[in-house]
């Protein structure tokens, strides 16, 4: 959909937002694009508006993934306009199997990530369907190599 530089910018955004996100063990950072290379929404992970952000409820797993929302989820819900044509760029991974259904209902389908490999992140999330699952509803998985000084500072 854009060119290799613009889908880094756009990835090197979603690196910059994931910081914003209080969960210590994962950051989840999320950039919806419009086809004219402008951004329409920011999204990264934590509770929702109004739940209590205590760092003891992001040490309690099991809690933490019952109630949590991801990144992708929140740039998708708090978009001000219909996504459907869009791209998503996400950090540090793909959207999950639990994300990807959401999001292709509203209508995007170019997702771009960076290239998963096999670091602890990797290892710990491993594939869950997501990818196939994008592709069977007629989405695009760009993986895009980055090094490892690409995180903002």
């Amino acid at each position: 959909m854009f060119s290799e530089k613009w889908d880094r910018r756009f990835l090197g955004l979603a690196a910059y937002v994931a910081q914003w996100s209080k969960d210590p063990s994962t950051k989840v950072g999320a950039v919806i694009v419009r086809p004219d290379k402008t951004v329409a929404s920011l999204g990264f992970n934590g509770f929702p508006r109004g739940a209590k952000d205590d760092e003891a409820l992001y040490a309690d797993r099991e809690w933490k993934y019952a109630h949590i929302i991801h990144g992708e989820v929140n740039a998708t819900v708090h978009a001000r306009e219909p996504v459907a044509g869009y791209a998503l760029f996400t950090w540090p991974m793909m959207p999950c199997i639990r994300c990807a259904p959401i999001i292709i209902q509203a209508g995007i389908r170019l997702f771009v990530c960076p290239h998963a490999s096999e670091d602890a992140l990797s290892r710990r999330w491993g594939d869950d369907g997501a990818r196939e699952y994008i592709q069977e509803c007629g989405g695009r998985v760009l993986e895009i190599g980055v090094p490892k000084d690409f995180l903002p500072r």
